[in-house]
């Protein structure tokens, strides 16, 4: 039960992030200046899902793959997230097309960077969490 919980930690802790990145470049600008429309408010609506799809992505944290090398493992990870925002929820439950490029045609460029502060974060959250700990599930 406690590998469960590092796994959910550390993938909340990356939609954390996630949530942080996405608002702050919304807050700056950077999102506007590329002509992408996304600029989500700091609400507990915006963040409660994020967070807690983040932590079920946790999951993919199992993939036995670059464990010491996290930069690379998180940036790696992250593209099952992407893959899934870009042709699942933009297109199918957000309605703003294939890669939401009815957002901007940028959009998917900001969505891999998104996605990577996730998979970065949510890497070094479960490293720290398990330690030198062998990182299968049931150990």
């Amino acid at each position: 039960m406690n590998r469960l919980n590092a796994l959910f930690s550390a993938g909340a802790f990356g939609g954390m992030l996630n949530c942080v990145v996405v608002w702050f470049f919304g807050v700056i600008g950077v999102n506007q200046i590329l002509g992408v429309d996304i600029a989500p408010a700091f609400t507990p609506e915006y963040l409660y899902p994020r967070i807690v799809w983040g932590g079920i992505w946790g999951i993919i944290l199992l993939l036995p793959f670059y464990q010491n090398k996290l930069f690379i493992r998180g940036l790696l990870l992250s593209l099952g997230p992407t893959l899934v925002q870009l042709f699942i929820v933009f297109p199918l439950k957000a309605g703003k097309g294939i890669m939401g490029l009815e957002l901007g045609k940028l959009t998917p460029v900001l969505v891999v960077i998104f996605n990577a502060a996730w998979g970065i974060g949510a890497a070094w959250w479960y490293h720290m969490s398990v330690g030198k700990k062998k990182r299968g599930i049931y150990s």
